[in-house]
This record gives structure tokens, C-alpha cells and sequence, in this order.
């Protein structure tokens, strides 16, 4: 029986609620690059294409989907500030022009396609469609440089950590991208787009060597830190992945392919928890211990969390059913 008293004596049945709600901050932060990730992959997908049937198809795919995904931000930024609000705050006003950077890149993203919809004037097409294309490739960009300068305890907007950060997320978007359109839309996109998949995975190999490279300079032991067991592991395991991901996208295996680019959106952030704990703010050095919040709330939300959290994830499941299966030639966005 859960009284007032135990509430407030420790953690709820013991558990180690710190490090279980790092780890759930980070699996939300995951689950939304990856959801919100093949919307973005699509968007700059959606540069590559020619016709306006084509174009009119990635909106079809990604309509039902990218607005419920957005929810798995909310819910970080919110877990984010309940669990660690000194590492909230730190970490939102050192990079005030960053985060509004995002905020504005999500907004351009999710209005174009409603514009782009209101007229079929070419020119009015032509112009929201490109701010469709610079919101989905900025979006996943900039929260790319964001979790790189969070990781490093970086205080500039613009580092080279986060740079790298940012340009292997967005190749690692447009991998799951491709393996969404091609489950979705079938053979009514061109073949040019298992090329562009294919491309983008073997550039986030690329991009994540050089990423891995700049943080054994920049971060204090980097070398020593990089040969953890862990992260040796985690990098082979995505090389592997990324070549069965070519393999499955060439053989229309588009759900495989999928499947393989959400492994490796979680595995390349499990790789920046593990570089980052026990800190959760290194620019101060503050770890989680240090920021959690007291006992009687961090046992209060992590009750509410438990109930929750499964209607969250019944609602999508709901969702993917509804609209499982590819698009018809009479969908639109």
C-alpha cells in the first residue's frame, strides 16, 4: 500500500528513479527523432522529386502522422523540466536563440504543407514547398546541434561538435525517410529514392566516424571514453545495420529497412547517454543526482509517468493501425 509516508521516505519501492528517468528522457528523445525523423527524411525527400503527383504522395504518406509525432517532443521538454528543471533551465537559456532556431524550423515544417495545399498555383507551390523542404532538413539540423553542444557543455550556438551532431542526424532522418516512402507509396515514387536512402546511410557512416573523431578531441579522456566496450559495440552494431538497411531498401523490404533505421536512430542516442552520465548538464558539471527533484514529486510523477505513458503509446498504436498499409491513388494530404 503507497501512503503519504512512503511517498516522501524514498524512492518508490527502492528503485534507482534517477537513472530510470535519464534513461526515459532519452528514450523519448529517441522515439521522437525517429518518428519525427522519417517525416523529416521525407521532406527532404520531397526536394528530389519532379512531378506534382510525386510531391502530392510524400505529403499523402507523411499527413496522418507528423503532427501526433511532435508529441514525443512535448513529452521530453516536459519530462526534461519535471525530472531535472536545473539542467532545464541552464540548458534552455544558453541556447535561447537555438531553441527558438527549432521552434521556428517546426513551425515552418508543419505550416507549408497546409499552405501548400490552399492553392494549386504554381508559383504559391513552388515557394511553400521549398519552406517545407528547408523546415524538415533545419528541423532535425538543429536539434542535431543541440544535443551535440548539450553533450560536449558547450555555451556557443555554434560549435563543431554540434555541427557534426546536426549533420548526422539529418542524414540519419533521410535514411528513415526513404525506408517510410517506399513502405508507404510503394511504386508510386520513383526508384531514385532507394538511391537516395542508400546514399544517406552510407553517409551517416561517414558522418558519424567524423563526429566520433571531433569528440575524441573535444571531450576531456575522449579517446579512453570512445573505447568503452559500449560504444565500440554500438558503432559496429550501426555499421552492420546500415549495410542490411541498403541490402533490405534494394530488395523492397521496405518494413526491414524501416525496422533497421529505428535501431539505429536509438542507438545513436544511447551513444550520447552514455557519453553524457552520470553528467545531465556538463557544462556545470552537474550530474543527475545533483538535479533531480525531491523525493515526494520525483515519486509522484514517476506514478503518473506509469500511467500515462501506456495511453500515449495505445493512441499510436491506434494510429499506425488506422493508417497502416500504402497509400491509394485517391489519398491526399
Amino acid at each position: 500500500m503507497i501512503s503519504l509516508e512512503s511517498l516522501t521516505a524514498g524512492p518508490l519501492f527502492g528503485l534507482p528513479l534517477p537513472e530510470l528517468w535519464f534513461i526515459l528522457l532519452f528514450v523519448m528523445l529517441a522515439t521522437f527523432l525517429f518518428l519525427d525523423g522519417f517525416d523529416f527524411g521525407a521532406g527532404a525527400i520531397f526536394a528530389l522529386l519532379e512531378s506534382e503527383d510525386e510531391r502530392e504522395t510524400v505529403l499523402a504518406a507523411i499527413g496522418p502522422f507528423w503532427d501526433g509525432n511532435e508529441v514525443w517532443l512535448v513529452v521530453f521538454g516536459g519530462a526534461l523540466f519535471a525530472a531535472f528543471p536545473p539542467a532545464y533551465a541552464g540548458l534552455f537559456s544558453r541556447h535561447y536563440l537555438l531553441m527558438f532556431g527549432i521552434l521556428g524550423a517546426l513551425i515552418l515544417r508543419g505550416l507549408a504543407p497546409e499552405m501548400y495545399e490552399q492553392r494549386h498555383d504554381a508559383q504559391w507551390q513552388r515557394w511553400w514547398g521549398r519552406a517545407f523542404v528547408v523546415g524538415s532538413i533545419l528541423a532535425p539540423f538543429l536539434l542535431g546541434v543541440f544535443a551535440g553542444n548539450w553533450l560536449v557543455g558547450a555555451t556557443a550556438s555554434l560549435t563543431l561538435v554540434g555541427l557534426g551532431v546536426g549533420v548526422t542526424l539529418t542524414l540519419l532522418t533521410v535514411v528513415s525517410g526513404a525506408a517510410f516512402l517506399q513502405l508507404k507509396a510503394r511504386k508510386r515514387l520513383p526508384e531514385a529514392v532507394t538511391m537516395y536512402g542508400s546514399v544517406a546511410a552510407g553517409g551517416y557512416l561517414i558522418a558519424v566516424i567524423i563526429t566520433l573523431g571531433i569528440l575524441a578531441v573535444r571531450l576531456p579522456d575522449g579517446i579512453s571514453v570512445l573505447l568503452d566496450p559500449g560504444i565500440i559495440i554500438l558503432v559496429g552494431a550501426t555499421i552492420g545495420l546500415a549495410t542490411g538497411y541498403v541490402v533490405a531498401l534494394r530488395q523492397e523490404q521496405s518494413l526491414r529497412a524501416l525496422g533497421m533505421a529505428a535501431i539505429m536512430t536509438y542507438g545513436f542516442v544511447t551513444v550520447v547517454a552514455i557519453l553524457m552520465y552520470p553528467a545531465i548538464d556538463p557544462a556545470t558539471g552537474a550530474t543527475v543526482q545533483d538535479t533531480i527533484v525531491s523525493t515526494l514529486p520525483l515519486n509522484l510523477m514517476t506514478i503518473g509517468a506509469s500511467l500515462l505513458l501506456p495511453l500515449v503509446a495505445m493512441y499510436f498504436i491506434v494510429l499506425y493501425s488506422a493508417f497502416s498499409g500504402p497509400i491509394t491513388p485517391e489519398e491526399g494530404y
